[in-house]
């Protein structure tokens, strides 16, 4: 991406007239790029904003920031200058005001877009990699509304939730979750036969039973 950047300044016209893309009029609309100001990253900015016709803006890390209230902004996280805690603070923000959508540019690859999207909220993924064009289309799809992901990295997350929803509910000791539960009684000293009120079958009592005295075994002192 920024590579292409540099580029920028002499090819507008050119990558906007080459490529078909419409320029897209965005009211009540912003976009709020948390970098390094220089020269490098204002040709990024004013290519965006001449792309999508909206409000660009560049924040450093160290410049405080008061959430939106009146308009959309989608928050460009660059990986190369914020650091984990600094993306962690930002999430932060964007969970607690609805206007805000979280981003992040210049990752290297999807291994390191799955590692932030662990503990981040992120919409939308850029990489190094990216064009400017191609960063335009997927900010001004972020505005709509939608995600902003490879096909890849969708996957991959699909297949990370299931695994966890799995893992959720996977049976421990040949016990279900609702099982686990009635488990949890134990400490009140209820009898099995106290179960029935719990919409146990009288045909799980004998194992719930068993796991009870393992439990009480194991922990005995």
């Amino acid at each position: 991406m920024k590579s292409a950047m540099r580029k920028s300044g002499d090819a507008t016209d050119n990558v906007s007239h080459n490529t078909g893309m419409k320029r897209m009029s965005m009211e009540n609309t912003r976009v709020l790029m948390v970098t390094d100001c220089n020269p490098q990253s204002q040709l990024f900015i004013d290519y965006i904003r001449q792309q999508l016709d909206c409000q660009v803006s560049a924040l450093s890390t160290q410049e405080s920031f008061e959430p939106p209230t009146d308009c959309k902004v989608v928050v460009l996280l660059d990986a190369d200058h914020v650091d984990e805690n600094c993306m962690h603070l930002w999430n932060s923000r964007a969970s607690e005001s609805p206007e805000m959508i979280l981003a992040a540019f210049n990752l290297r690859d999807d291994e390191h877009a799955a590692e932030l999207l662990i503990s981040l909220h992120l919409q939308g993924v850029f990489y190094r990699q990216d064009n400017l064009l191609l960063i335009c289309k997927g900010i001004a799809k972020l505005l709509d509304g939608d995600l902003w992901m490879s096909r890849n990295l969708m996957t991959r997350l699909i297949d990370f939730y299931r695994r966890q929803q799995l893992n959720a509910y996977r049976p421990v000791c040949g016990l279900t979750h609702r099982e686990l539960e009635i488990i949890g009684l134990l400490g009140t000293a209820k009898s099995p036969i106290s179960f029935s009120s719990a919409s146990i079958p009288s045909s799980r009592i004998s194992t719930i039973s068993s796991a009870r005295s393992r439990f009480t075994t194991a922990f005995r002192p």
